[in-house]
């Protein structure tokens, strides 16, 4: 399943991702995590970004969210990208920025995910899991990147911060 999936993303790319058919393509996978088992690495407190696959055109990861954790408000660099729940429940709330000084974000989806949810392509969005279970979702991201905007509307500021994996290939890093 891993396999065709890559390749196909591989189609998709030669195509620029054409958003429909790769949203169509997307919800239309296997829910659940048996065909992602070597991809599940989980932490007791903190959420895990599992890398299955990348290249220049797009990266694969499995996130694997313990209960009550959450993934700041956080940019996509303009890039395409869907977020897919395998198994638990996601809140995911999607943003628009306003303006940047200052800083101003106008939430405009609030979701609450269960399995087969597709979300995207993404701009700007928080990620959580306020419940007592462990979640997954899988995500693509059409044009890799290694850092992106965090916004903190509390303090008023945006940050850059540098993105890692903590596991590649199903290997701990």
């Amino acid at each position: 399943m891993i396999n065709n999936l890559i390749e196909n993303l591989k189609k998709f790319a030669e195509q620029d991702f054409p958003v429909s058919d790769v949203s169509s393509y997307l919800k239309d996978l296997k829910s659940g995590t048996e065909w992602l088992i070597n991809y599940d690495l989980r932490r007791k407190n903190y959420y895990t970004r599992n890398l299955i696959h990348k290249d220049a055109d797009f990266e694969v990861m499995v996130i694997c969210w313990p209960p009550h954790t959450s993934a700041p408000i956080h940019g996509h660099e303009g890039e395409k990208c869907w977020a897919r729940v395998q198994t638990g429940k996601l809140k995911i709330c999607n943003f628009e920025e306003v303006s940047i000084k200052p800083l101003k974000l106008k939430q405009v989806q609030e979701l609450d995910c269960t399995p087969g949810f597709l979300d995207g392509p993404a701009d700007i969005h928080s990620v959580e899991n306020n419940t007592n279970d462990y979640a997954t979702s899988l995500h693509v991201y059409a044009r890799p990147y290694d850092q992106c905007d965090i916004y903190d509307i509390k303090n008023g500021k945006v940050e850059r911060i540098k993105l890692d994996y903590h596991s590649i290939n199903g290997k701990l890093c």
